[in-house]
């Protein structure tokens, strides 16, 4: 189990697992949702089509370029591209822009720069996303979601 955890100590905690994710005997298995979006969770983040990136309020008209719910996708697959990346610290960097809610950052950063470590050893290891869903579609303000996403990551 991973923690609240910094970046040191995920990139640490990375290079002591590296040899058991290396080990064809072993499987992890790290469970995360990603975006909580909505005043309920005080994540309302949202990406305009064009311009910068702002906090929706209650009092918000909703937006429509581009709707809530697709701007809530637009961050998870950046999330998402920056883990398939292979790149710990774009993970890093792309949550701290976003400020993206993956409630499993940690224990994925762990497992993420355990890997990256392989691969500077030259052993290989990325993760692929399978699939994504999310409760629903948001359209208001008052409206929220989660979103869910499915990856693996396989060695040679």
């Amino acid at each position: 189990m991973v923690g609240n955890t910094s970046a040191a100590t995920e990139r640490s905690l990375g290079k002591v697992l590296a040899p058991y994710l290396a080990d064809p005997a072993n499987a992890f298995v790290v469970s995360s949702d990603f975006a909580h979006w909505g005043l309920r969770f005080r994540y309302t983040h949202y990406q305009p089509g064009t311009g910068a990136a702002t906090s929706l309020r209650a009092s918000s008209k909703a937006p429509t370029d581009p709707e809530i719910h697709e701007s809530i996708k637009r961050v998870d697959f950046e999330c998402m591209g920056a883990c398939e990346s292979g790149s710990h610290q774009s993970w890093l960097d792309v949550l701290r822009d976003t400020g993206n809610t993956v409630c499993g950052r940690h224990p994925i950063g762990v497992v993420m720069a355990g890997l990256e470590s392989l691969r500077e050893g030259g052993g290989d290891g990325l993760f692929k996303f399978v699939r994504y869903e999310r409760s629903g579609e948001v359209s208001k303000v008052a409206d929220s979601s989660v979103s869910y996403a499915s990856a693996f990551a396989v060695l040679q």
